[in-house]
């Protein structure tokens, strides 16, 4: 199938506009886990799913859950690479990226420097010109203490 040069136009501001999304997303993390700028990327209905770390469905919970984790997150750098965007039509894309987070975990009253590597799934929509996420996948390959090393806990 051969796309017209408006499709063409419309598919390459898309992909500009998902990663551009997801930049917001990593910066808003990284600023202290900003409730309200996270939210403000997925839909209302939107389910976003960290495994180890919960199910939150609907944009309430998923800033809920942000304004809590920053209390136990207390530095994040979201490293976020390959995208790989792939549309089923015109307004809507499933996303895979990979993700490399240094952070620091306050546990039991101590700091501890960690190390995460995961991948997300997203599947984001386009409304009312704006593309949003609908559904966001966190998979861990690893979250470790940086000293203990990954060899012994690492999925692939």
């Amino acid at each position: 199938m051969t796309l017209s040069l408006e499709d063409r136009i419309d598919r390459l501001e898309s992909i500009a506009a998902i990663q551009q999304a997801k930049a917001r997303y990593c910066t808003y993390c990284d600023n202290g886990y900003e409730p309200k700028g996270i939210g403000s990327l997925f839909t209302e209905d939107a389910v976003w799913d960290g495994g180890s770390l919960g199910v939150y469905r609907g944009r309430p919970a998923i800033e809920e859950f942000f304004r809590n984790v920053s209390g136990t997150f207390v530095f994040a750098g979201h490293l976020v690479t390959n995208p790989c965007i792939d549309f089923a039509d015109k307004d809507h894309a499933t996303t895979t990226w990979r993700l490399l987070e240094p952070a620091t975990i306050r546990e039991g009253g101590k700091d501890h420097s960690r190390l995460l590597l995961a991948g997300y799934i997203d599947q984001s929509v386009r409304e009312n010109g704006k593309w949003l996420v609908k559904h966001l996948k966190l998979n861990v390959n690893f979250f470790v203490n940086i000293e203990d090393g990954w060899a012994a806990t690492a999925v692939a």
